[in-house]
């Protein structure tokens, strides 16, 4: 396929309709910009050499003009010397050079009009190219977005997830379990008092009397008298 070839399609083609029957955009878009990157240096390689060879025809105008002009101040001097022969022969030396002159001027004209075109359509691609490379960068971006989304998603309904679930709540009423039995274990305990408390105090201390007239009577050898117990007195 001729670049002109290429060209045309690229140039033609809508972007937004390629990507829509693609069935992996990202790698579609990719082939499109590599293709319009060698397109577009065979555009410049060949607006090159257009342009070198405007610029060899130029030179070559420049001095068939100049043997034109040559040739007819020839014929002028021939004829001031009354040599009219020789001046015709100078003017028909004049006459082909000037049609060579015409078939050139007409060939820079075309190579003109051929740089103008390539001028144009390298703009044109230029102006596709940077598109589907801002395409290409928000396809990307959309299609990393996609692809996390899309693994979350799978995370989310999976069936080890539901079994994970499953497990944390068994756990979870086994606890409440232990913690229900704990509370139940508390249930008609009537909460100390300070009256509790003192009475605890006083029993302490009837106790360490009590153990106070054992030692005696021990080392004594005999019956020690007996300690009188202390009353607790109620509020």
């Amino acid at each position: 396929m001729g670049v002109f070839s290429r060209l045309g399609d690229i140039i033609n083609s809508n972007i937004n309709a390629v990507l829509e029957k693609a069935e992996d955009p990202e790698k579609i878009i990719r082939l499109m910009i590599q293709e319009m990157e060698d397109t577009l240096v065979e555009l410049r390689s060949s607006a090159a050499k257009c342009i070198a060879e405007k610029k060899e025809r130029s030179r070559l105008l420049t001095r068939l003009e100049k043997q034109v002009l040559e040739w007819e101040r020839k014929a002028e001097l021939a004829l001031d010397k009354d040599r009219e022969d020789l001046a015709q022969s100078a003017l028909l030396e004049k006459r082909q050079l000037q049609q060579r002159v015409d078939a050139v001027t007409d060939e820079v004209k075309l190579l003109e009009e051929q740089l103008t075109r390539f001028n144009e359509d390298i703009g044109r691609l230029q102006a596709k190219l940077q598109d589907a490379k801002n395409r290409q960068r928000s396809l990307v971006m959309r299609q990393k977005h996609a692809t996390t989304t899309l693994k979350a998603r799978e995370v989310v309904h999976s069936d080890k997830i539901e079994d994970i679930m499953f497990r944390f709540e068994s756990a979870e009423r086994r606890i409440e379990d232990v913690e229900a039995r704990g509370e139940a274990m508390d249930l008609g305990r009537r909460p100390r008092t300070v009256s509790d408390e003192i009475d605890d105090l006083a029993n302490a201390d009837e106790v360490a009397d009590e153990l106070a007239a054992l030692k005696a009577k021990r080392k004594s050898g005999g019956s020690a008298p007996k300690a009188e117990p202390v009353v607790a007195t109620k509020k």
